[in-house]
C-alpha cells in the first residue's frame, strides 16, 4: 500500500513538473503544413524518379504509381491523425508505443530514433546538400562532408535559439522549395521534346510495381513527423488532421507535376537511364545555367528537410530524457525559447559522428539509407499495431478523430509497413546490419536504467 501511495505521489509531482515545462501551442496550421511539406520534399524527388521509371513499364504506370504513393501515405496519415488527436504529446510515436507496449518498447524506439532513425535521416539529407552545394563551391576532397557538418551545426544552432526562428526559417525554405520545383515543372512541360511518353510501354523498362513502390514511398516518407508537434499545434484536435491531409495533397500534386515534367522533357527511357533525372532535364533544356539552378534548388530542399527533421527529432529525445533517469540530461525544456536545448545538442553530436562514419565509407548517402530503413519500418509497423491495441484498451476515451473504415484502413497500413520492412532488409547490406546492432545496444542500456532505478529506490 505504501509503495502504491509513494508511486502516486511521484506521479503527481512528475505531472506537475511536466505541466510547468510543457510546450506551448505555438504552431499555426500553416506552420504545420510547411513543416510536413518541408520534411517530405527533400532530396528523394531528385533521385528516386529514375528508379521508379525503370520499373514502371509505361508513362501512365509511372504517374499512377506516384498517385498511389499519395493514397498510401494518406491511409497512414489517417491512422496517425487518430493517435495524435487522442493522445497529443511532444513524444509523438514514442508516447503511443509506451501506452500500447510499455516502457521497454518505448525506450528502444526512442533510443533507435535518437541514434539511427532521426540522426541518420539528418545526415542522409546533409550529405545530399553537401554533394549539390559542392557543385557550386568545392572545398576539396571532403567537400560534401564539410558542407554536411556545417549545415547540421548551423541549423541545430538556429533551433537552439528558439522555436520561432526555426519555424520561420522552415516556412520560407518551404516556399522557396515549392516555387523552385514549379519552375522545373514549367521548364519540363514547355520543352520541345517530340515525345509522347504516356502512351505505350517502353521495351527498355521492366514492370515491377513492388520495387517501384519502395522508391515512391521513400520519397513520401516523413509525414509522420506531425505526431511530434501534436502538442505544439494550436487547436490540435482540428489542425492535426487538416495539416496532414493538406500536406499530403500538396506533396502528391507536386510529385505528379514534377514526374509529368520529367516525362514530357525526357521520356520514360531517358528517365530510367539517368543517374540524376532533374539534372539531365535541366541540361537538355536550359544548359549549364539550368544545372546551377538545380544545385541551388536541391540545396534549398535539403536545408528545409534538415531543419524540420532537427526540430521534430529533438522532441522525442526530450521525451526519452523526461521518462528515463539514464538520459535525464536531455529532459530539460527551455520555456522561454520553447525548445529542448540539451536534446538538440545531443542530436547534433550524434549526427556529426555519423557524418564521420559516412566520410570513412566514402558512400555517405547510400550508407545512411541502409542504416535507417529497416529500423524505421519496424517501428512504423508497431505504431500501426498500437492503434488496434489502444482502441481495445481505451474504448471510452474521447477520440476527436476516428480513422475511417476501421479496422480495414489500419490493417492495410500494417500490411504496407510489413512489406516495406521486408523490402528494406532484402535490398540493403552492411549499413542495415550496423543500424540493427545499434538498436540492439539499447537493450543493455534499458536493463541498466532499471537497475539504477531499483538502486535509487532502495536508497530512498
Amino acid at each position: 500500500m505504501n509503495k502504491r501511495k509513494n508511486y502516486a505521489v511521484v506521479q503527481e509531482a512528475t505531472t506537475t513538473i511536466n505541466s510547468a515545462t510543457a510546450p506551448k501551442q505555438s504552431l499555426a496550421f500553416l506552420d504545420a503544413v510547411a513543416l510536413i511539406v518541408g520534411i517530405v520534399i527533400g532530396a528523394g524527388i531528385f533521385q528516386t524518379p529514375a528508379f521508379v521509371a525503370a520499373n514502371a513499364g509505361s508513362g501512365i504506370n509511372l504517374l499512377i504509381l506516384w498517385l498511389l504513393g499519395g493514397a498510401i501515405s494518406l491511409v497512414g496519415a489517417l491512422c496517425y491523425a487518430e493517435l495524435a488527436t487522442t493522445y497529443p504529446d511532444v513524444g509523438g510515436t514514442y508516447y503511443y508505443l509506451k501506452l500500447a507496449f510499455g516502457r521497454s518498447v518505448a525506450f528502444l524506439f526512442a533510443w533507435a530514433r535518437m541514434t539511427v532513425i532521426q540522426s541518420g535521416s539528418i545526415v542522409l539529407l546533409a550529405f545530399v546538400f553537401g554533394d549539390y552545394f559542392s557543385a557550386l563551391w568545392q572545398l576539396g576532397t571532403y567537400s560534401p562532408s564539410i558542407y554536411a557538418a556545417i549545415a547540421i551545426v548551423l541549423l541545430t544552432g538556429l533551433n537552439i535559439l528558439g522555436l520561432y526562428p526555426g519555424k520561420w526559417t522552415q516556412n520560407w525554405l518551404t516556399v522557396a522549395k515549392i516555387v523552385g520545383l514549379l519552375l522545373v515543372v514549367v521548364i519540363g512541360v514547355c520543352s520541345n521534346a517530340p515525345l509522347n511518353p504516356a502512351t505505350l510501354p517502353t521495351p527498355s523498362t521492366s514492370t515491377n510495381w513492388g520495387l517501384a513502390m519502395v522508391f515512391v514511398l521513400l520519397s513520401f516518407g516523413g509525414w509522420n513527423e506531425a505526431a511530434y508537434i501534436s502538442a505544439d499545434i494550436k487547436d490540435g484536435k482540428r489542425n492535426i488532421v487538416r495539416s496532414l491531409v493538406w500536406s499530403i495533397g500538396i506533396i502528391t500534386v507536386i510529385y505528379l507535376l514534377i514526374n509529368f515534367a520529367y516525362l514530357r522533357g525526357l521520356g520514360l527511357t531517358t528517365m530510367a537511364k539517368s543517374e540524376a533525372v532533374a539534372a539531365t532535364l535541366m541540361d537538355q533544356t536550359v544548359g549549364k545555367t539550368g544545372s546551377l539552378f538545380l544545385s541551388v534548388l536541391v540545396a534549398i530542399c535539403t536545408l528545409g528537410a534538415i531543419n524540420a527533421t532537427i526540430l521534430t527529432g529533438a522532441r522525442s529525445n526530450y521525451a526519452l530524457g523526461k521518462d528515463f533517469s539514464l538520459f535525464s540530461f536531455m529532459g530539460g525544456w527551455q520555456q522561454q525559447k520553447e525548445t529542448p536545448t540539451q536534446a538538440l545538442l545531443i542530436q547534433g553530436v550524434i549526427a556529426l559522428s555519423l557524418v564521420f562514419l559516412g566520410t570513412i565509407t566514402r558512400n555517405g548517402f547510400e550508407t545512411m539509407v541502409e542504416y535507417t530503413a529497416p529500423v524505421f519500418w519496424f517501428f512504423f509497423l508497431l505504431s500501426a499495431i498500437s492503434l488496434f491495441i489502444l482502441r481495445r484498451r481505451d474504448p471510452h476515451i474521447p477520440r476527436p478523430f476516428r480513422v475511417p473504415l476501421y479496422p480495414w484502413t489500419p490493417l492495410l497500413f500494417c500490411i504496407i509497413c510489413g512489406y516495406l520492412l521486408y523490402s528494406s532488409l532484402a535490398y540493403t547490406s552492411i549499413g542495415a546490419i550496423v543500424g540493427i546492432l545499434v538498436v540492439g545496444a539499447g537493450i543493455p542500456l534499458w536493463v541498466w536504467n532499471g537497475y539504477r532505478g531499483k538502486k535509487y529506490n532502495l536508497r530512498s
